[in-house]
């Protein structure tokens, strides 16, 4: 009869001490510094994309503007659509509970149209009203786009606001087709 041969004795820490430590370390390096800090003072990569995310934001918020102020018989179907817009540039500029926010161009909160984009020569608004939107639903799809992709690169609480945003952005630009048909 042949018994099995004894066990081995291995020297050095096991596996499983050492995973334990490396998820040790990995928690107590991720709570030395903030999600948005990076070292020597330069902006994180969240830091960054939630800024991008914000200009981009602003810059569709300039073409409803532009769009608004071209087609003014628009307001009522695409003043939910510019509020939604309006709310993600807040979300992305990092405004708070209480009102406060990381300063961004524009009026951060703000439903209404700014002077500023309405007058802007940089975008030519379609004559018509359906090509208008079609501009509109153009300019949400490829935002939309960007923003899932990018969202792969950033981490938790802005990778899922990202997500959001972008999941709006399509409905937007469906709602948009829909409406130009």
């Amino acid at each position: 009869m042949s018994y099995p041969p004894p066990p081995r004795t291995l020297s050095g820490p096991r596996r499983r001490s050492l995973l334990a430590s490396a998820a040790g370390a990995a928690l107590l390096v991720g709570c030395s510094a903030g999600p948005d800090s990076a070292a020597g003072g330069t902006p994180s990569v969240t830091a960054r994309a939630r800024a991008r995310a914000a200009r981009d934001s602003e810059g569709l918020l300039e073409r409803y503007d532009a769009v608004l102020a071209a087609h003014p018989a628009l307001a009522e179907p695409l003043g939910p659509l510019r509020a939604q817009v309006a709310a993600h540039r807040a979300a992305f500029a990092g405004r708070t509970a209480t009102g406060t926010q990381a300063p961004v161009s524009g009026s951060a909160g703000s439903a209404a149209p700014t002077a500023a984009a309405a007058s802007s020569p940089a975008l030519a608004v379609p004559a018509g009203e359906k090509d208008a939107l079609a501009f509109l639903a153009t300019a949400e799809r490829s935002l939309a786009d960007r923003r899932a992709k990018d969202l792969l690169d950033v981490p938790g609480e802005l990778a899922r606001l990202m997500a959001s945003a972008a999941a709006a952005g399509a409905a937007h630009a469906y709602l948009l087709t829909e409406g130009a048909k």
